[in-house]
Protein backbone atom coordinates (compact mmCIF):
# COMPACT_ATOMS: atom_id res chain seq x y z
CA UNK A 1 0.00 0.00 0.00
CA UNK A 2 1.14 3.33 -1.10
CA UNK A 3 1.08 6.56 1.41
CA UNK A 4 -0.89 9.41 0.37
CA UNK A 5 1.88 11.97 2.10
CA UNK A 6 -0.36 14.70 0.66
CA UNK A 7 -3.47 13.74 2.81
CA UNK A 8 -1.49 13.09 5.86
CA UNK A 9 -0.02 16.33 5.79
CA UNK A 10 -3.25 17.94 5.34
CA UNK A 11 -4.93 15.99 8.24
CA UNK A 12 -1.91 16.74 10.63
CA UNK A 13 -2.92 20.82 11.18
CA UNK A 14 0.65 20.65 13.36
CA UNK A 15 3.16 20.48 10.32
CA UNK A 16 1.53 24.09 9.02
CA UNK A 17 3.61 25.48 12.50
CA UNK A 18 6.57 23.33 13.21
CA UNK A 19 8.41 20.11 11.73
CA UNK A 20 7.68 17.41 14.58
CA UNK A 21 10.12 14.79 15.15
CA UNK A 22 8.77 13.78 19.01
CA UNK A 23 6.44 11.32 17.53
CA UNK A 24 7.58 8.90 19.81
CA UNK A 25 6.98 10.83 23.03
CA UNK A 26 3.91 12.25 21.65
CA UNK A 27 2.54 12.32 18.49
CA UNK A 28 0.22 15.23 16.58
CA UNK A 29 -3.37 13.37 16.46
CA UNK A 30 -5.14 13.76 13.00
CA UNK A 31 -7.91 15.73 12.44
CA UNK A 32 -9.98 12.99 12.56
CA UNK A 33 -9.10 12.64 16.29
CA UNK A 34 -9.48 15.76 17.41
CA UNK A 35 -12.44 16.16 15.71
CA UNK A 36 -14.63 13.04 16.58
CA UNK A 37 -13.24 14.29 20.50
CA UNK A 38 -13.81 18.25 20.07
CA UNK A 39 -18.03 16.97 18.69
CA UNK A 40 -18.37 14.69 21.83
CA UNK A 41 -17.33 17.26 24.15
CA UNK A 42 -19.80 19.94 22.78
CA UNK A 43 -22.09 17.36 23.16
CA UNK A 44 -21.36 16.60 27.06
CA UNK A 45 -21.77 20.53 27.07
CA UNK A 46 -25.08 20.54 25.75
CA UNK A 47 -26.44 17.78 27.04
CA UNK A 48 -24.60 16.43 30.12
CA UNK A 49 -21.66 14.09 30.64
CA UNK A 50 -23.81 10.47 31.03
CA UNK A 51 -26.54 11.41 28.27
CA UNK A 52 -23.36 12.12 25.66
CA UNK A 53 -21.85 8.87 26.97
CA UNK A 54 -25.60 7.11 26.14
CA UNK A 55 -25.96 8.58 22.72
CA UNK A 56 -22.00 7.58 21.91
CA UNK A 57 -22.65 3.85 23.18
CA UNK A 58 -21.81 2.13 20.21
CA UNK A 59 -19.15 4.10 18.81
CA UNK A 60 -17.62 4.05 22.60
CA UNK A 61 -18.06 -0.13 22.60
CA UNK A 62 -16.53 -0.43 19.16
CA UNK A 63 -13.08 1.21 20.67
CA UNK A 64 -12.61 -2.34 21.97
CA UNK A 65 -13.58 -3.98 18.20
CA UNK A 66 -10.91 -1.51 16.65
CA UNK A 67 -8.20 -2.24 19.13
CA UNK A 68 -8.36 -5.85 18.70
CA UNK A 69 -7.87 -5.44 15.00
CA UNK A 70 -5.30 -3.18 15.87
CA UNK A 71 -3.16 -5.99 17.44
CA UNK A 72 -4.79 -9.39 16.36
CA UNK A 73 -6.68 -10.43 19.63
CA UNK A 74 -10.52 -10.29 20.76
CA UNK A 75 -12.41 -7.84 22.03
CA UNK A 76 -12.62 -9.43 25.56
CA UNK A 77 -9.17 -9.88 25.76
CA UNK A 78 -8.81 -5.69 25.66
CA UNK A 79 -9.16 -3.41 28.71
CA UNK A 80 -8.64 0.23 28.05
CA UNK A 81 -6.93 2.13 30.46
CA UNK A 82 -5.59 6.08 31.28
CA UNK A 83 -2.28 5.55 30.04
CA UNK A 84 0.17 2.36 28.85
CA UNK A 85 1.89 2.51 32.58
CA UNK A 86 -1.56 1.61 34.02
CA UNK A 87 -2.07 -0.92 31.87
CA UNK A 88 1.65 -2.77 32.32
CA UNK A 89 0.70 -2.11 36.01
CA UNK A 90 -2.43 -3.44 36.55
CA UNK A 91 -1.08 -6.82 34.82
CA UNK A 92 2.31 -6.59 36.26
CA UNK A 93 0.60 -6.57 39.95
CA UNK A 94 -1.80 -9.44 39.31
CA UNK A 95 0.81 -12.13 38.87
CA UNK A 96 1.31 -13.40 42.17
CA UNK A 97 5.41 -13.98 43.48
CA UNK A 98 7.20 -15.82 45.91
CA UNK A 99 10.62 -16.23 47.34
CA UNK A 100 13.07 -16.82 44.86
CA UNK A 101 10.85 -16.55 42.08
CA UNK A 102 12.88 -15.05 39.16
CA UNK A 103 11.96 -12.11 36.60
CA UNK A 104 13.51 -12.32 33.43
CA UNK A 105 13.96 -8.44 31.65
CA UNK A 106 15.87 -6.82 29.15
CA UNK A 107 18.78 -4.60 29.62
CA UNK A 108 17.21 -1.73 28.50
CA UNK A 109 13.80 -2.11 29.99
CA UNK A 110 12.17 1.16 30.85
CA UNK A 111 12.40 2.89 34.13
CA UNK A 112 8.69 2.63 35.02
CA UNK A 113 8.92 -1.31 34.21
CA UNK A 114 11.93 -1.66 36.56
CA UNK A 115 10.82 0.19 39.67
CA UNK A 116 7.70 -2.01 39.70
CA UNK A 117 10.23 -5.33 39.24
CA UNK A 118 12.23 -3.55 42.57
CA UNK A 119 9.42 -3.08 44.37
CA UNK A 120 7.85 -6.46 43.65
CA UNK A 121 11.20 -8.25 44.33
CA UNK A 122 11.62 -5.97 48.02
CA UNK A 123 7.85 -6.99 49.03
CA UNK A 124 8.09 -10.77 47.94
CA UNK A 125 11.51 -11.93 47.69
CA UNK A 126 11.52 -12.67 43.82
CA UNK A 127 14.92 -11.83 42.05
CA UNK A 128 15.16 -9.77 38.89
CA UNK A 129 17.87 -11.29 36.46
CA UNK A 130 18.74 -9.67 33.02
CA UNK A 131 18.90 -11.57 29.84
CA UNK A 132 22.26 -10.40 27.81
CA UNK A 133 22.70 -8.80 25.02
CA UNK A 134 23.91 -10.41 21.86
CA UNK A 135 27.13 -8.66 19.85
CA UNK A 136 24.40 -6.18 18.38
CA UNK A 137 22.88 -4.75 21.36
CA UNK A 138 19.65 -6.64 20.87
CA UNK A 139 18.34 -9.38 23.37
CA UNK A 140 19.68 -12.79 22.91
CA UNK A 141 17.14 -15.59 22.37
CA UNK A 142 19.54 -17.61 23.09
CA UNK A 143 21.08 -16.27 26.12
CA UNK A 144 17.28 -16.17 27.30
CA UNK A 145 16.78 -19.89 27.12
CA UNK A 146 19.87 -21.05 28.78
CA UNK A 147 18.10 -18.98 31.77
CA UNK A 148 15.06 -20.84 31.82
CA UNK A 149 14.41 -22.82 34.94
CA UNK A 150 11.34 -24.39 36.98
CA UNK A 151 11.59 -20.90 39.11
CA UNK A 152 11.16 -18.73 36.26
CA UNK A 153 7.97 -17.08 37.15
CA UNK A 154 7.47 -13.99 34.11
CA UNK A 155 9.37 -12.56 31.15
CA UNK A 156 8.75 -9.37 30.79
CA UNK A 157 10.40 -7.14 27.94
CA UNK A 158 10.23 -3.69 26.14
CA UNK A 159 9.81 -4.37 22.60
CA UNK A 160 10.75 -0.95 21.58
CA UNK A 161 12.67 0.73 24.51
CA UNK A 162 12.66 4.96 24.66
CA UNK A 163 15.71 5.19 22.77
CA UNK A 164 18.08 3.40 20.94
CA UNK A 165 16.43 2.57 17.84
CA UNK A 166 16.79 -0.75 19.33
CA UNK A 167 13.95 -3.04 18.30
CA UNK A 168 14.26 -6.73 20.97
CA UNK A 169 13.04 -10.22 18.80
CA UNK A 170 9.64 -10.08 20.73
CA UNK A 171 8.78 -12.66 18.75
CA UNK A 172 11.42 -14.68 19.79
CA UNK A 173 10.94 -14.02 23.06
CA UNK A 174 7.03 -15.63 22.59
CA UNK A 175 8.13 -18.64 21.44
CA UNK A 176 10.55 -19.73 24.13
CA UNK A 177 8.05 -17.98 26.56
CA UNK A 178 5.10 -20.33 25.01
CA UNK A 179 7.51 -23.56 25.18
CA UNK A 180 7.81 -23.45 28.77
CA UNK A 181 4.54 -22.26 29.82
CA UNK A 182 6.14 -18.99 31.39
CA UNK A 183 3.69 -15.68 31.31
CA UNK A 184 5.28 -13.11 29.06
CA UNK A 185 4.41 -9.38 29.39
CA UNK A 186 4.99 -7.06 26.65
CA UNK A 187 5.61 -3.67 26.58
CA UNK A 188 4.65 -1.81 23.47
CA UNK A 189 4.40 1.35 23.95
CA UNK A 190 6.69 2.55 21.15
CA UNK A 191 5.64 -0.12 19.00
CA UNK A 192 2.51 -0.05 18.39
CA UNK A 193 1.52 2.25 15.36
CA UNK A 194 4.64 2.23 14.43
CA UNK A 195 4.95 -1.34 13.25
CA UNK A 196 2.83 -4.20 12.98
CA UNK A 197 1.27 -5.81 15.94
CA UNK A 198 -0.38 -9.60 16.42
CA UNK A 199 -0.12 -10.81 19.90
CA UNK A 200 -0.12 -14.45 18.50
CA UNK A 201 2.53 -13.92 16.43
CA UNK A 202 4.19 -12.62 18.86
CA UNK A 203 3.25 -15.33 21.38
CA UNK A 204 2.84 -12.89 24.34
CA UNK A 205 0.05 -12.98 27.37
CA UNK A 206 0.08 -9.76 27.88
CA UNK A 207 0.66 -6.70 25.91
CA UNK A 208 0.60 -2.94 26.92
CA UNK A 209 0.53 0.34 24.77
CA UNK A 210 -0.01 4.13 24.68
CA UNK A 211 -2.80 5.73 22.18
CA UNK A 212 -0.17 9.10 22.10
CA UNK A 213 2.95 8.29 20.27
CA UNK A 214 3.53 6.27 16.96
CA UNK A 215 -0.78 5.56 17.34
CA UNK A 216 -1.30 8.96 17.08
CA UNK A 217 -4.26 9.04 19.72
CA UNK A 218 -4.70 11.57 22.62
CA UNK A 219 -2.52 11.82 25.67
CA UNK A 220 -4.70 9.83 28.56
CA UNK A 221 -5.43 6.93 26.97
CA UNK A 222 -3.88 3.20 26.62
CA UNK A 223 -4.67 -0.03 26.66
CA UNK A 224 -4.03 -3.68 27.72
CA UNK A 225 -4.20 -7.24 25.69
CA UNK A 226 -4.78 -9.86 28.34
CA UNK A 227 -4.93 -13.33 26.48
CA UNK A 228 -8.08 -14.97 27.70
CA UNK A 229 -7.10 -17.96 29.48
CA UNK A 230 -4.31 -16.20 31.39
CA UNK A 231 -7.01 -13.33 32.16
CA UNK A 232 -9.50 -15.92 33.80
CA UNK A 233 -7.20 -16.75 36.40
CA UNK A 234 -5.87 -13.84 37.51
CA UNK A 235 -7.36 -11.26 40.03
CA UNK A 236 -6.44 -7.22 39.27
CA UNK A 237 -4.57 -6.04 42.49
CA UNK A 238 -7.54 -3.11 42.36
CA UNK A 239 -11.13 -3.58 41.76
CA UNK A 240 -14.30 -1.68 41.96
CA UNK A 241 -17.75 -2.14 40.91
CA UNK A 242 -17.27 -2.15 37.41
CA UNK A 243 -14.00 -4.72 36.96
CA UNK A 244 -16.08 -6.43 39.69
CA UNK A 245 -20.22 -6.35 40.62
CA UNK A 246 -21.58 -6.69 44.14
CA UNK A 247 -23.30 -9.57 43.53
CA UNK A 248 -24.09 -9.81 47.51
CA UNK A 249 -23.34 -8.66 51.07
CA UNK A 250 -20.11 -10.73 51.27
CA UNK A 251 -19.60 -11.55 47.48
CA UNK A 252 -18.46 -9.91 44.70
CA UNK A 253 -17.81 -11.06 40.88
CA UNK A 254 -15.16 -10.33 38.44
CA UNK A 255 -16.16 -9.36 35.10
CA UNK A 256 -15.39 -12.15 32.94
CA UNK A 257 -13.90 -10.22 30.28
CA UNK A 258 -10.47 -7.90 30.27
CA UNK A 259 -12.50 -5.05 31.60
CA UNK A 260 -11.82 -6.49 35.03
CA UNK A 261 -8.90 -4.32 34.65
CA UNK A 262 -10.98 -0.93 34.29
CA UNK A 263 -12.41 1.27 36.61
CA UNK A 264 -16.14 2.95 36.24
CA UNK A 265 -15.41 6.12 35.54
CA UNK A 266 -13.45 7.19 32.14
CA UNK A 267 -12.34 10.06 30.03
CA UNK A 268 -14.87 9.21 27.07
CA UNK A 269 -13.76 11.94 24.61
CA UNK A 270 -10.08 10.43 24.70
CA UNK A 271 -11.85 6.80 24.59
CA UNK A 272 -13.63 8.09 21.40
CA UNK A 273 -10.38 9.91 20.30
CA UNK A 274 -8.37 6.65 20.56
CA UNK A 275 -10.73 4.65 18.69
CA UNK A 276 -10.53 6.62 15.71
CA UNK A 277 -6.59 6.78 15.78
CA UNK A 278 -6.96 3.23 15.72
CA UNK A 279 -9.32 2.94 12.97
CA UNK A 280 -7.08 6.20 10.97
CA UNK A 281 -4.18 3.79 11.46
CA UNK A 282 -6.09 0.60 10.14
CA UNK A 283 -7.20 2.42 7.01
CA UNK A 284 -3.61 4.20 6.18
CA UNK A 285 -2.23 0.68 6.42
CA UNK A 286 0.31 0.09 9.39
CA UNK A 287 2.72 -1.38 7.18
CA UNK A 288 3.00 1.31 4.92
CA UNK A 289 3.44 3.47 7.92
CA UNK A 290 6.18 1.05 9.04
CA UNK A 291 7.87 1.33 5.20
CA UNK A 292 7.93 4.88 5.53
CA UNK A 293 9.22 5.51 9.61
CA UNK A 294 11.41 3.33 8.50
CA UNK A 295 12.85 5.16 5.65
CA UNK A 296 12.85 8.69 7.12
CA UNK A 297 14.80 7.28 10.14
CA UNK A 298 17.68 5.64 8.34
CA UNK A 299 17.45 8.88 5.77
CA UNK A 300 18.43 10.62 9.50
CA UNK A 301 21.08 8.41 10.65
CA UNK A 302 22.56 8.84 7.52
CA UNK A 303 22.34 12.68 7.49
CA UNK A 304 23.47 13.00 11.20
CA UNK A 305 26.30 10.41 10.72
CA UNK A 306 27.81 12.57 7.97
CA UNK A 307 28.09 15.35 10.18
CA UNK A 308 31.67 15.49 12.08
CA UNK A 309 30.98 15.59 16.37
CA UNK A 310 27.88 13.51 16.28
CA UNK A 311 27.67 10.37 17.11
CA UNK A 312 24.67 7.59 16.88
CA UNK A 313 23.78 5.92 19.68
CA UNK A 314 21.04 3.24 18.10
CA UNK A 315 21.49 -0.67 18.09
CA UNK A 316 20.86 -3.55 16.21
CA UNK A 317 21.04 -4.12 12.19
CA UNK A 318 17.72 -3.13 12.17
CA UNK A 319 16.68 -0.28 14.33
CA UNK A 320 13.02 1.45 14.76
CA UNK A 321 12.28 5.14 13.76
CA UNK A 322 14.19 6.15 17.39
CA UNK A 323 16.95 8.36 16.74
CA UNK A 324 19.35 8.82 19.02
CA UNK A 325 22.63 11.25 18.85
CA UNK A 326 24.59 13.16 20.74
CA UNK A 327 26.61 16.47 20.08
CA UNK A 328 30.30 16.94 20.97
CA UNK A 329 30.25 20.15 23.75
CA UNK A 330 26.63 20.69 23.25
CA UNK A 331 24.39 18.92 26.09
CA UNK A 332 21.37 17.38 25.09
CA UNK A 333 18.68 19.70 26.89
CA UNK A 334 20.63 22.97 24.56
CA UNK A 335 20.61 20.80 21.41
CA UNK A 336 16.63 20.38 22.43
CA UNK A 337 16.34 24.12 22.96
CA UNK A 338 18.15 25.47 20.01
CA UNK A 339 15.86 23.38 17.57
CA UNK A 340 12.88 24.37 19.30
CA UNK A 341 14.23 27.98 18.47
CA UNK A 342 14.04 26.87 14.78
CA UNK A 343 11.03 25.27 15.19
CA UNK A 344 11.78 21.74 14.75
CA UNK A 345 10.48 19.15 17.61
CA UNK A 346 12.97 16.70 19.53
CA UNK A 347 13.54 15.27 22.86
CA UNK A 348 15.83 13.84 24.94
CA UNK A 349 16.97 10.90 26.56
CA UNK A 350 18.11 10.65 30.08
CA UNK A 351 19.98 8.02 31.33
CA UNK A 352 17.98 7.25 34.53
CA UNK A 353 15.09 6.25 31.81
CA UNK A 354 16.74 3.39 30.84
CA UNK A 355 19.54 2.86 33.49
CA UNK A 356 21.04 -0.30 33.01
CA UNK A 357 21.53 0.08 29.47
CA UNK A 358 23.09 4.04 29.87
CA UNK A 359 25.47 2.95 32.64
CA UNK A 360 26.83 -0.01 30.74
CA UNK A 361 26.95 2.19 27.71
CA UNK A 362 27.98 4.95 29.35
CA UNK A 363 25.72 7.09 27.91
CA UNK A 364 25.17 10.81 28.27
CA UNK A 365 21.81 12.36 28.35
CA UNK A 366 20.90 11.81 24.10
CA UNK A 367 18.67 13.60 21.66
CA UNK A 368 15.75 11.63 20.79
CA UNK A 369 14.34 12.22 17.34
CA UNK A 370 11.41 10.23 15.77
CA UNK A 371 9.91 10.71 12.22
CA UNK A 372 6.45 9.66 11.63
CA UNK A 373 4.84 9.22 8.42
CA UNK A 374 3.73 12.92 7.84
CA UNK A 375 6.87 13.96 7.88
CA UNK A 376 8.85 14.61 4.35
CA UNK A 377 12.59 14.37 3.49
CA UNK A 378 12.95 18.17 3.51
CA UNK A 379 12.42 17.65 7.10
CA UNK A 380 14.80 15.11 7.71
CA UNK A 381 17.23 17.34 6.02
CA UNK A 382 16.46 20.46 7.86
CA UNK A 383 16.84 18.65 11.33
CA UNK A 384 20.31 17.46 10.13
CA UNK A 385 21.25 21.21 8.62
CA UNK A 386 20.19 22.76 11.98
CA UNK A 387 22.47 20.27 13.82
CA UNK A 388 25.33 20.89 11.58
CA UNK A 389 24.97 24.29 12.55
CA UNK A 390 25.43 23.81 15.83
CA UNK A 391 29.32 22.65 15.37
Amino acid sequence: MTLDLARLRAETPGVAHRIHLNNAGASPMPAPVLDAMVAYLRREAEIGGYEAAADSAVRLNGVYDSVARLVGGARDEIALTENATVAWQMAFYALPFQPGDRILTARAEYAANYVAFLQVARRTGAVIDVIPDDADGVLDPQALERMIDERVRLIAITWVPTNGGLVNPAAAVGRIARAHGIPYLLDACQAVGQMPVDVGALGCDMLSATGRKFLRGPRGTGFLYMRRDLMRRLEPPMIDHFAAPWVAPDRYELRPDARRFESWENNYAARLGLGVAVDYALEIGVEAIAARCQALAAQLRQSLGAISGVTLHDLGRHPAAIVSFSLDGCEADAVKARLAAAGINVSTSQPSSTLLDATARRLPPLVRASPHAFNTEDEIETLAAAVHAMR
